[in-house]
């Protein structure tokens, strides 16, 4: 699940609305609301009361400072009977770190009740393996920035490889993100990458 702004009949992307949402402190009512919108749904078109299939929802840092958000969660998942394994939440290395001790609970307490968890933008901050080994999370989301090129670019190869290996080592399943073309795509499975995401594989697009 992606979030978008419309304004009359445009859409603003994120880049152009988030950094003033972080700087009001609003990210945690839109995080609500984007989980509200996803369950409602989930539950609507049946899809969260499969067993197949996973859908990812994007958290901010700000949320891990929020007591009663997996409370939110949790009821609001019950409300709709949805499967919680069936949801994954990506959790970025500049939230996590923010707060380590409070990101580290509320994922324990969110995996206790079966929901997933993945570290995204991976590759892209300077304390990545330290952080993958302290968060128990479920996919690594192997940064784009290292994707895109990497036909071209025989360092960024070398990344992806290296993300890849390292996550398989840690038992997690990974995802290569900004796959936009079947020569990279293929280049993927030939190294082994679990999952890809990118206007390669399909475009974003409204859920209505």
């Amino acid at each position: 699940f992606l979030v978008r702004l419309k304004e009359g009949d445009d859409i603003v992307l994120p880049g152009a609305f988030i950094p003033a949402a972080e700087r009001f402190n609003l990210m945690t009512r839109i995080d609500r609301k984007v989980i509200e919108l996803a369950f409602e749904y989930l539950n609507r078109t049946g899809l969260g009361h499969e067993s197949t299939g996973t859908f990812f929802i994007n958290l901010s840092g700000s949320s891990f400072n929020e007591p009663e958000l997996f409370l939110y969660i949790s009821q609001l998942a019950e409300r709709y009977k949805l499967i919680p394994e069936r949801i994954c939440f990506e959790i970025t290395e500049t939230s996590a770190i923010a707060n380590l001790s409070a990101t580290q609970s509320f994922i324990n307490s969110a995996k206790s009740r079966g929901f997933k968890f993945a570290l995204d933008d991976f590759g892209a901050g300077m304390s990545s393996f330290s952080y993958l080994k302290a968060l128990p999370v479920d996919y690594l989301k192997i940064d784009g920035g290292f994707v895109r090129n990497l036909l071209d670019d025989p360092i960024d190869l070398s990344i992806v490889d290296a993300c890849n290996r390292i996550g398989h080592s840690a038992g997690l399943k990974t995802v290569a993100e900004f796959v936009e073309n079947d020569e990279v795509k293929a280049h993927l499975v030939e190294l082994g990458l679990d999952y890809a995401q990118g206007y390669g594989i399909a475009k974003p697009r409204p859920l209505e």
